[in-house]
């Protein structure tokens, strides 16, 4: 299951996406999660690892229909405070989900890996309840403010001291590993600079050639699905008499059947 929110840390969480340091790198990363997930309102999507409820938000303004789970029940009461009953909430982990085969259009991990025992089994997880797409947003293990945020974990606490920090190469090669090498995977990053941008480095960031650059702060990925089935085992009846003869390769059987005893 991994680390699991207690309540002090469910507040600093919630205190640090609310912050007015976080503004203008939260609203770019809404807009590259909604650009790359391209959902059509009316679709379901699953937020596994949904926290306080930060991400939720922008699904809920595209017309989504919202369900988030997470393990932390501190995490999840601010959520419901913030968000009430248009979202449906589950407490649960990302490795062991309690819904069925392609139970949703989407899926999202939002700074969910970081916190997770087991990375690949989540990844599997949301490939196996989602239909359509997965989204992954991860802080950026090679991004500037990444490095920055390991440093200063090691004099002060944090609530990423249990975290560990992902790079688009890493998700990339567990998706692989998940789904093969023909699965579409795309991705981009944001928030290229430590500090909070202006209007003029807001469009600059999201120039398609500058998302390229592998360093930003918060990477997305994006990768598209193919539907997965239940096989169930199909039983067949046996009728005598609808045969003409026995069947090629098999002596024919005369005379009444054996009974054992």
């Amino acid at each position: 299951m991994g680390h699991v929110f207690d309540f002090h840390e469910a507040r600093s969480y919630d205190a640090w996406t609310g912050s007015p340091q976080r503004r203008a790198a939260a609203e770019l990363e809404k807009r590259l999660m909604l650009d790359m997930l391209k959902p059509m309102r009316g679709e379901s999507l699953l937020d596994i690892g949904c926290g306080s409820g930060a991400s939720l938000a922008p699904f809920l303004e595209a017309g989504l229909q919202v369900t988030g789970i997470d393990p932390s029940p501190y995490m999840l009461d601010i959520a419901l405070a913030r968000l009430g009953h248009r979202v449906e909430f589950y407490r649960g982990s990302a490795e062991d989900l309690p819904f069925d085969d392609n139970s949703f259009n989407h899926a999202c991990l939002v700074t969910t890996l970081e916190f997770v025992n087991d990375p690949r089994s989540a990844l599997e997880e949301a490939c196996r309840v989602a239909k359509d797409r997965i989204f992954i947003g991860v802080l950026n293990r090679y991004a500037i403010k990444g490095l920055q945020r390991r440093v200063r974990g090691l004099f002060f606490p944090s609530i990423f001291d249990h975290a560990r920090f992902f790079s688009v190469w890493e998700l990339k090669q567990m998706i692989t590993a998940i789904l093969g090498d023909s699965a579409p995977v795309s991705w981009r990053t944001v928030c290229q600079l430590s500090n909070a941008p202006g209007k003029f480095l807001s469009r600059m960031e999201m120039l398609p050639l500058v998302q390229r650059c592998p360093f930003g702060s918060f990477a997305g990925i994006v990768v598209s699905l193919v539907p997965r089935f239940r096989a169930r085992p199909l039983t067949l009846r046996y009728k005598p008499g609808q045969t003409a003869g026995p069947l090629p390769g098999l002596p024919a059987i005369s005379g009444r059947p054996h009974e054992a005893g």
